[in-house]
């Protein structure tokens, strides 16, 4: 069980290693770039998020609502 857990462990450092050097070599290893677009991502996603808040209606989530907290998660029931 502990091996498993910890090559569940060690996939997860892999993959984040890999979105890095993805998002990199998406802008030709220009790191001013990604930073960019990462953030303005961000806040089209932020964006977004606020959207929804406006459109959904309590009833429907049950009184959850989304909302931007601390500008990097939604609210947890």
């Amino acid at each position: 069980m502990l091996a498993a857990k910890n090559a569940c462990e060690t996939d997860q450092d892999d993959q984040e290693i890999d979105e890095v050097a993805a998002a990199l070599a998406w802008h030709d290893g220009d790191p001013d770039a990604t930073i960019r677009t990462l953030l303005a991502d961000c806040k089209h996603l932020r964006e977004q998020l606020a959207l929804a808040e406006i459109a959904m209606s309590l009833g429907y989530t049950r009184g959850w609502r989304p909302a931007c907290i601390g500008g990097s998660e939604a609210e947890q029931p």
